[in-house]
């Protein structure tokens, strides 16, 4: 997130996703560990605040400390939005109210939110009271709706404006006033209840005649979003109709903010992030989060992949005879699991994104899931020739290798009905596939696996 109403223009060149160099951090140290203030100052005034957040992030917990006590209270407003959250409540610890109070206040309604959204309730209330009664309200009515919801990200100020105004008063209106947002790319028509009726670019003010009234301007294009509206159906909602802004209604339908391009872009990055770890069994970890606060974190989804090898394990111990008479089943059983387990990834990741998405619905569902199993039948049949002549000219069993053909279709085409039937029928019961189900797939991939190719060959074979 970034402040529109603090942020200072940035002149120098991005160089990619880490600006800061390792030997500028070193300089930064060096500044740190002397306790040299007007050097630290010096050294990140002119830097974006990014930039800035992105220092305060690369450093331990104990120079962040010594950081934030030689520059707490000179640290620009608006780094405190650009802070990751677990960065952000570390950092808040070591400011004073005074100094956070004058941080909210200065701070985008959207950006103030973000700040305010991790404290205790304690603390929070402590900061609002230092606010002013009018910035108060507009804050504690954004922090009621739900933490994913287009309520949080909505920026409270915005340009409204009645449909009998003229663009002439429109202009000077918005020359005149004080409580506007610094940066705003559309006017927002509203009725005497405050409920929007359209919205009209700045473009098109500029190019219109001065006495031309403000609603002949208003397109039929026009979106508006209640509060309580997820924060990915706003995505979604961006992206589909190219919007530039939205306006964000409450219940009564009254206009009470407006979502910007960089709460979305916010959103977009943060939502494909989280799937990505959650695809990955570790939740909302983040670089900077300690090593216990790490190993806790994944803890629980080892545990649950220990007991899916378990169960893979008790599967290979009903056939543990017919291992022992042939010893070439043991050495090529972790072939089947393996390409059974990377199919039934590559379909699951497939499928989340498309749910994520809306891409996957219930009118193409079917035509998907039948695509996926042709996939897997295909796959099957081509690996299955692959594996089938390597084994058998490794172990000299043409026998062999057709058992291993056969195992190999079975997990492939189980693996491909997995991976996209399980997330969706996860999605169906309101499970986000995201997080359960990539330990479904695996087991049923594992077992399946396993099962088939040591059924196939006790019957076959011995």
């Amino acid at each position: 997130m970034s402040s529109n109403q603090t942020e200072q223009p940035y002149e120098g060149d991005y160089l990619g996703a880490a600006s800061v160099t390792a030997e500028e951090l070193d300089i930064l140290r060096d500044y740190l560990r002397a306790g040299d203030k007007s050097q630290l100052l010096a050294a990140i005034t002119d830097l974006h605040e990014s930039d800035v957040a992105e220092i305060i992030a690369l450093l331990t917990s104990e120079q962040r400390l010594s950081f934030m006590g030689l520059v707490g209270r000179d640290l620009p407003s608006a780094v405190f939005a650009e802070l990751d959250d677990h960065i952000r409540v570390e950092v808040v610890e070591f400011v004073d109210s005074p100094k956070l109070a004058t941080t909210v206040e200065e701070l985008d309604s959207d950006d103030a939110v973000f700040v305010l959204e991790d404290m205790d309730e304690d603390q929070r209330d402590e900061i609002l009271d230092l606010v002013p009664q009018s910035t108060r309200r507009i804050l504690e009515r954004s922090l009621e709706f739900p933490d994913d919801s287009a309520g949080r990200q909505m920026q409270s100020t915005f340009v409204a404006v009645p449909p009998f105004w003229t663009v002439g008063q429109t202009i000077d209106y918005m020359r005149e006033a004080d409580d506007l947002p610094s940066d705003f790319f559309e006017v927002y028509i509203t009725d005497e209840t405050f409920k929007p009726i359209g919205s009209v670019h700045l473009s098109q003010v500029l190019r219109a005649q001065r006495p031309t009234v403000i609603e002949q301007l208003v397109g039929d294009d026009f979106t508006q979003i209640p509060a309580d509206t997820d924060r990915e159906e706003v995505a979604r909602l961006f992206e589909r109709y190219n919007l530039v802004s939205a306006a964000v209604v409450d219940e009564s339908q009254r206009m009470i903010g407006v979502i910007t391009p960089d709460d979305i872009f916010e959103v977009i990055a943060e939502e494909a992030g989280e799937d990505i770890l959650l695809l990955g069994g570790v939740g909302d970890e983040a670089v900077t989060d300690t090593m216990f606060d790490a190993a806790r974190g994944r803890f629980g989804w080892l545990f649950l992949n220990l007991l899916t090898a378990i169960a893979a394990s008790i599967v290979i111990g009903l056939f543990d005879a017919s291992i022992e008479k042939m010893v070439a089943l043991a050495v090529l059983m972790p072939i089947v699991a393996s390409m059974g387990g990377n199919a039934g990834t590559q379909t699951l990741t497939i499928t989340v994104r498309g749910l994520a998405t809306q891409e996957l619905q219930a009118v193409n569902m079917m035509r998907v899931v039948f695509r996926e199993f042709g996939v897997g039948i295909l796959n099957g049949i081509v690996f299955a020739l692959v594996t089938g002549m390597v084994a058998a000219m490794w172990f000299d069993s043409v026998a062999l290798g057709l058992v291993l053909a056969g195992a190999m279709i079975v997990n492939l085409v189980v693996a491909a009905l997995a991976g996209i039937l399980i997330p969706i029928g996860l999605d169906r019961v309101g499970v986000d596939p995201a997080v359960a189900s990539t330990v479904f797939v695996t087991t049923v991939t594992d077992v399946i696996g396993f099962f088939a190719f040591l059924s196939f060959a006790t019957i076959f074979l011995l």
